[in-house]
């Protein structure tokens, strides 16, 4: 019995790419399809999570959201890459820094994704697992972001459950351990990935500052995004060639 379509993604294999660029938010995954993508078409809208699939330098490239949260990235990226033949997941997100040198709108890409979360325990390790990216995807978008002229950062960084901690020292103890920012999905996906043998990424644009209190608006984070979103496409063309 196939496996699709599944509660969450109402596709098939066919309607999706060896790649998935993967916002959080609904709205973006349909912006960079309408602004990107060729001949992009509405392959899933479950729950609203909108995603598509389109061509871009005539390489076919999917996006869809993820929602918010390491439980919500865990259900779609485990389906996509279970389920749906999907290879690479590319995390296009916003984040939180609480680093002085990691200003707004800089790009971070996550060479590895501590986490506050208990997601881990599924997999019963006998030890702490240490989630981290895959390396022909982070070398090949790094060199995408010196082809675009980005201000870039690559570290680790922190995929938290509570975006309202109890814990009012909880970033200075991250900070302490040198971790450049927060968001709430990467941990799960680069999870996921290792279970499932394929590859992830995450990126990110620096929507706000946690130490200075600088931030974009919800708009500009939508729509504003476009150099993330550009190393994410040109990363997809790029692991397409190596993989054929």
């Amino acid at each position: 019995m196939a496996a699709f379509p599944t509660p969450h993604i109402n596709a098939t294999p066919d309607d999706f790419a060896k790649t998935v660029l993967m916002p959080g938010d609904p709205l973006r995954s349909k912006f960079i399809a309408e602004n990107f993508l060729e001949n992009a078409k509405l392959v899933n809208n479950v729950r609203g999570v909108q995603g598509y699939t389109g061509t871009y330098n005539g390489t076919k490239v999917s996006v869809m959201a993820s929602g918010m949260g390491i439980p919500s990235i865990g259900i779609y990226s485990y389906e996509l890459f279970n389920f749906f033949g999907v290879e690479n997941i590319i995390r296009i997100g916003s984040t939180g820094s609480i680093n002085m040198d990691v200003k707004v709108r800089d790009i971070v890409f996550a060479m590895g994704a501590s986490t506050n979360s208990n997601y881990a325990r599924q997999f019963e390790l006998p030890g702490t697992f240490a989630p981290v990216a895959d390396y022909g995807l982070l070398s090949t978008a790094i060199e995408q972001a010196k082809e675009v002229g980005a201000r870039y950062h690559v570290g680790n960084i922190l995929s938290s459950d509570t975006f309202y901690d109890a814990q009012s020292d909880a970033n200075d103890k991250w900070m302490k351990m040198g971790v450049l920012c927060i968001e709430m999905e990467t941990a799960g996906l680069y999870m996921n990935a290792a279970y499932a043998g394929k590859r992830a990424l995450g990126l990110f644009t620096v929507s706000d500052h946690i130490l200075t209190h600088e931030a974009l608006s919800a708009e500009e984070r939508q729509n504003s995004f476009t150099q993330m979103m550009e190393i994410a496409l040109k990363t997809a063309v790029e692991m397409d060639k190596l993989t054929k």
